[in-house]
């Protein structure tokens, strides 16, 4: 019986290698097999070009707003500072660095370059993502507030709280996200900003409509996903905390909301990683978004396949992250 015992383990361990090489050598075949699929297509990669798009450096022009003579050049620094006069006013320019194109007692007219200098700058790509990381973040917060709130009303014995919460959730889940940016930007947003006009106050930009959608639209999910998690504790939880004493909010705060978290993070993190993917549908209310930043990239380039492959990496890459994340707070409160 012994002998059998040390036997078989080491029989578990060559079958995972078996399975664990047969999986890398069917992932080099996709590989391969993609890579040869490209070399078939009439095409020329040009990856060269693609960091481009993540950063890089402009040349700025400094132009004259005004006519008149140079009547000085000066350095302050690393920096040369012009001064324009047209005998009753003057404005004065600062060029960083030395490459002026104008020199002193020189007449410049309005449009003119008095220098240049460079300047590093991000890519479309990067403004894509760090709009799209924003808009996420800034969404999945009010989401979760809106989907705690509507996941209680939604068990709530108040019928006015439940009969609500459930006319919220079926409409939200009921109609597509597309349509609903849309009634959020071009209907309420066109309203809520005619009333602010007519008090004479600020217009709300287009990108806190689309927060608006993406956090309403993740409310009812997440509603959903609570009230199930809620459910899912047993009755006697509530009633063993309700013979200490405990009022029923007391009790739902600290008996069963953290054992339900527990149970809803695998399903939140679903929600919102769909979340994040589902921000890429912003771009139609023109939001820089990372899809409509590709988007823009595409047309100017002419390099679909590359820009495209980025985009879906970066998509990954914070998708990915946000999943370890979840599993590290998995873990953390597994422990506790």
């Amino acid at each position: 019986m012994n002998e059998t015992a040390k036997v078989e383990p080491k029989k578990d361990i060559d079958k995972n290698l078996i399975w664990k090489t047969a999986y890398a050598v069917a992932l080099v075949a996709v590989c391969l097999g993609f890579y040869w699929a490209t070399t078939q297509t009439d095409y020329i990669w040009r990856w060269n070009r693609i960091p481009r798009y993540f950063y890089y450096v402009d040349t700025v022009n400094v132009t004259a707003e005004m006519e008149g003579d140079v009547t000085s050049i000066t350095k302050k620094d690393e920096d040369s500072v012009v001064i324009v006069s047209d005998g009753a006013d003057s404005e004065y320019y600062t060029v960083p660095g030395s490459k002026l194109e104008v020199s002193e007692g020189q007449t410049v007219f309005v449009g003119d370059t008095i220098g240049t200098y460079s300047e590093g700058r991000m890519g479309l790509l990067v403004e894509g993502t760090i709009i799209t990381i924003e808009v996420s973040i800034v969404s999945i917060f009010f989401g979760i507030l809106i989907g705690l709130f509507t996941g209680l009303s939604r068990i709530s014995t108040n019928p006015f709280l439940k009969l609500s919460a459930i006319t919220y959730i079926e409409i939200i889940r009921g109609t597509p996200l597309l349509v609903q940016i849309m009634i959020w930007y071009f209907v309420l947003g066109t309203i809520i900003n005619n009333l602010l006009s007519k008090a004479g106050l600020f217009q709300v930009p287009e990108l806190w409509f689309g927060i608006a959608s993406l956090a309403i639209f993740a409310g009812a999910y997440v509603a959903e996903i609570v009230r199930a998690g809620i459910q899912s504790i047993h009755k006697g939880q509530m009633e063993a905390a309700r013979s200490l004493g405990m009022t029923k909010a007391t009790a739902m705060r600290k008996i069963i909301l953290p054992q339900a978290f527990k149970r809803i993070l695998p399903p939140l993190a679903g929600q919102f990683i769909s979340l994040i993917k589902d921000s890429s549908l912003l771009g139609v209310i023109a939001i820089r978004e990372l899809t409509k930043a590709t988007r823009e990239a595409v047309t100017t380039s002419l390099m679909p396949y590359e820009l495209w492959f980025v985009c879906g990496v970066l998509y990954l890459v914070i998708t990915f992250t946000l999943s370890m994340f979840v599993q590290y707070l998995e873990r953390r409160t597994a422990e506790a």
